[in-house]
């Protein structure tokens, strides 16, 4: 992927993905991520063997991640040790830059920042990992012997259990909604134009149909596609090659 415009410098953040499987896809994320903004490091963290790694990432080794436990607490309690810049800025497969006109200087304010999550309503809804942003300080304050892992996704261990010690102890900051809202979207209904996104269900919209099928037929686990199967399928479907496509999802689905 190429961009005419000149990308938006971002020096005092590194890019990072963590993955050991729909590696492939992750590195797309990245490659996408890259060719619109510029970061001080680009960090793929895997165990699969990245032989034609794109120029511009760097590939640090690691053990297999077999679960989400696993996965999180990689990012909460190893991730840091190769930070040098303020912040991070997390991608996956299936979220990244999107729109880098959307950018605001504020970002970098806060300690974490990522999309709502619509489902919460007590005011501790900011926000998903998946694509977001957090500074290296975060990072390092979620060493704190306190910090409660429970196993839990990492990110609901951060902005939800841990995050009043997190403010009260650390001076943590986190974005409120309005801001997430404009730095990402998943779930809620805002269209268009946030800096990023996440969530395998919006990438028709992002990546258009033709490009979420390169994508889904390179994963070797669709689980967070089976998630929003039906409305992938209706998405698909309607799309170039529309009903060769949905039955191979169907079959695909039927077989895993």
């Amino acid at each position: 992927m190429t961009s005419s415009k000149p990308r938006l410098a971002l020096p005092s953040i590194t890019l990072c993905a963590v993955a050991s499987v729909n590696v492939e896809a992750t590195i797309a994320a990245m490659v996408r991520s890259l060719a619109l903004v510029d970061c001080a490091r680009a960090l793929l963290f895997t165990d699969a063997a990245t032989p034609d790694l794109p120029a511009g990432i760097e590939c640090i080794e690691i053990a297999p991640l077999r679960s989400l436990a696993a996965y999180s607490h990689f990012v909460l309690h190893r991730l840091a040790d190769w930070i040098e810049t303020s912040h991070c800025m997390i991608v996956q497969w299936d979220g990244f830059v999107a729109e880098p006109e959307a950018w605001e200087p504020a970002f970098l304010a806060c300690d974490y920042i990522g999309a709502p999550w619509p489902q919460f309503v007590d005011g501790h809804d900011v926000g998903n990992g998946g694509f977001s942003l957090r500074s290296r300080r975060l990072m390092l304050a979620c060493r704190d012997p306190d910090f409660l892992d429970d196993g839990v996704a990492e990110d609901l261990a951060i902005a939800r259990t841990n995050r009043a010690m997190l403010e009260e102890r650390h001076g943590m900051v986190f974005a409120d909604r309005d801001l997430a809202s404009r730095f990402a979207r998943e779930r809620e209904a805002t269209g268009l134009g946030t800096f990023g996104f996440h969530g395998v269900f919006n990438l028709p919209d992002v990546v258009g149909i033709d490009g979420f099928w390169d994508l889904y037929r390179s994963l070797d686990h669709r689980g967070t596609v089976r998630i929003d199967f039906w409305p992938l399928l209706r998405a698909v479907t309607s799309g170039p090659a529309g009903l060769r496509r949905g039955l191979r999802m169907l079959w695909d689905s039927l077989a895993g």
